[in-house]
């Protein structure tokens, strides 16, 4: 198991020397924002895909430092009910496809998106409960009328480019635990599985180990994030865990996303990585930092410290039994 970094993180410094950075941390891998959401000046897929000197660069940037890419990230929302938004994120989501062919890469990460209650929607619309009776009539067309038609087109269209596509399950889009993941993948292709961000099921009650052990028996980790979130059981007791406050409002809000080992120790995350290997997987943990407590540089700092700690890796970034 490698470890790397959604370089979205660093997308304030200029490509090489954010790599020199994430080199100098003793990483092996980069995690590559490409489109909608994700888009980063790091990655520009349609310069990559037309200009042969500028690809050339961009893989001589990364061969010089050893680093390779776990996956190229287009999360956006494809199915938004307002075309301005939905076009470009599926035109991102099938350039990044293509550019990930280009690189021999197998993995394009994403999310499933929200459509909205109707075809006359103008907002997206996530449906949390079964009661009134409408909202179970608007799930009902949301998947049949928007979510399978899509993506069953858009995960053939992966497939035919040699691509997965891994989604992080995400509350707010209709992939947000791992049976809706199950779901979506039996209906659109078996070239669907999960970027498996635990920081997602944290505040959901979801037990990310349990939910590894689902979605590994069905082979369906492509990709993982390490990225931690505390629940404040005090605001908890009161109002739960569905929060629209601010994040900026930790004091009052019922989670925060943290940096790794912020919200769970390093035993939580030997038995998430450990639990990741009994399954099969052996690819890369990509930190993603949203800690708003802690700088980007002590987040980082903080994540690949522990991370390596649990993966066992020496200080000169070899395994210790290399």
């Amino acid at each position: 198991m490698k470890l790397g970094v959604l370089t979205v993180l660093f997308a304030g410094k200029p490509f090489e020397e954010a790599l020199d950075h994430i080199a100098a941390a003793g990483l092996d891998m980069v995690e590559l924002g490409a489109a909608a959401y994700a888009a980063s000046p790091h990655c520009d897929p349609q310069t990559l895909l037309n200009d042969e000197t500028a690809l050339r660069r961009f893989r001589e940037a990364l061969a010089s430092r050893n680093l390779g890419i776990s996956a190229l990230s287009a999360h956006g929302n494809p199915l938004h009910p307002n075309s301005e938004i939905a076009l470009p994120h599926r035109e991102g989501l099938k350039i990044t496809i293509r550019l990930a062919q280009k690189l021999d890469l197998d993995t394009v990460n994403c999310f499933s998106g929200c459509p909205g209650d109707s075809e006359h929607a103008k907002h997206p619309n996530w449906v949390t409960c079964p009661w009134p009776p409408d909202f179970l009539e608007i799930l009902d067309w949301q998947w049949e009328n928007s979510v399978i038609p899509y993506w069953r087109e858009a995960a053939a269209y992966a497939a035919d480019h040699g691509v997965r596509l891994a989604f992080e399950m995400h509350p707010g889009f209709v992939v947000y635990n791992p049976e809706t993941l199950l779901k979506l993948r039996a209906a659109c292709g078996d070239n669907i599985g999960a970027n498996f961000d635990p920081s997602h099921l944290f505040w959901q009650g979801i037990d990310p180990i349990e939910a590894i052990r689902v979605l590994g028996a069905a082979k369906t980790i492509y990709h993982v994030h390490a990225k931690d979130t505390q629940v404040f059981d005090t605001n908890v007791r009161v109002n739960g865990v569905l929060d629209t406050k601010h994040y900026k409002d930790e004091l009052n809000r019922a989670w925060l996303f943290r940096t790794v080992g912020y919200g769970h120790d390093a035993l939580f995350w030997k038995d998430f990585v450990s639990t990741l290997r009994m399954t099969g997987y052996d690819g890369t943990l990509s930190i993603e930092h949203e800690d708003s407590l802690m700088s980007i540089d002590e987040g980082f700092r903080k994540a690949v410290s522990l991370l390596k700690s649990v993966l066992l890796i020496e200080p000169t970034g070899q395994m210790w039994w290399a």
